[in-house]
């Protein structure tokens, strides 16, 4: 494949979400003739139209949470435990979404237990390995861990319209650690909004301290008992067995059975005359 060639992969489900929210305050103003609600549609849309004038893909692919239940569900009963149930108005414009992509030339896929970032990983690493530029654009931060030299994770700052974009130095500079390293932070601090424990006490600053000093989750453990006694210490004894089992929830899977080649994710551009009676609707 040639160089130039550029891989745009976007977090369906978080995206959404924040566009639902960035214009909650005009809910009841966005309703079309039926009575259903568009104003994450909209923001959605603006969203994607500044993303695709900035980035101008080649490739592009939207991925979606496939339901409730994932491998980490399996693992972890709990997992996004506490999380608010989606409300009925974004619920009802998720369909709308997906066809306002596919009417703009952009494919959509989601993937039985596995979530939108095992999608994104399993595509960013191939879309990385055939040298070609990805960027990845997501309201959730857990994804720069995927950042490398080719893949760029531009993260939702205000609403969507404006991101903050992590390449490896940017995640080194605002963390003080690489994208390897975010898992092992997970993992010690646990996350609240996807609800499950780290380390009891252990908040980011810990976290990259130790990390930092032993390189890895691993490394920690491996030197625990040579720490000097203190109530940190403690903790990290009596909680290793929930550490490793946060940093494997918080990894994202990268090797997920998605039945994508890149080569089917070739970005065509709008649907003329379909967006346009799209758009009246």
């Amino acid at each position: 494949m040639t160089q130039n060639n550029k891989l745009l992969l976007i977090d369906g489900n978080s995206v959404s979400f924040r566009a639902f929210f960035a214009m909650h305050n005009v809910l009841d103003k966005f309703v079309n003739g039926d009575g259903i609600h568009t104003n994450a549609l909209y923001a959605f849309n603006n969203m994607l139209e500044i993303i695709l004038k900035e980035e101008k893909p080649t490739h592009a692919l939207v991925a979606f949470d496939a339901g409730k239940t994932t491998f980490r569900t399996k693992m972890y009963s709990e997992y996004k435990g506490g999380r608010a149930k989606t409300p009925p108005e974004l619920t009802e414009q998720l369909p709308l979404i997906k066809e306002l992509l596919n009417l703009r030339g952009i494919k959509t896929y989601e993937l039985k237990d596995y979530e939108a970032d095992d999608i994104i990983g399993t595509m960013a690493k191939k879309g990385d390995e055939d040298g070609m530029d990805v960027t990845i654009v997501t309201g959730d931060r857990d994804l720069t861990q995927l950042t490398t030299p080719k893949v760029t994770v531009r993260v939702n700052v205000k609403g969507v319209t404006e991101t903050e974009a992590y390449t490896p130095e940017h995640v080194k500079e605002k963390l003080g650690i690489t994208p390897d390293q975010i898992i092992d932070m997970k993992g010690l601090m646990g996350d609240n909004s996807d609800h499950y424990p780290g380390v009891e006490k252990v908040g980011e600053k810990t976290a990259i301290k130790l990390l930092t000093e032993y390189g890895s989750m691993e490394g920690i453990y491996d030197h625990v008992d040579e720490m000097k006694k203190s109530k940190l210490k403690e903790h990290l004894i009596n909680d290793k067995d929930q550490a490793f089992l946060s940093k494997k929830l918080a990894t994202i899977n990268q090797d997920a059975p998605v039945e994508l080649k890149l080569s089917d994710l070739e970005y065509a551009g709008d649907n003329q005359e379909q967006l346009i009676q799209f758009y009246q609707k």
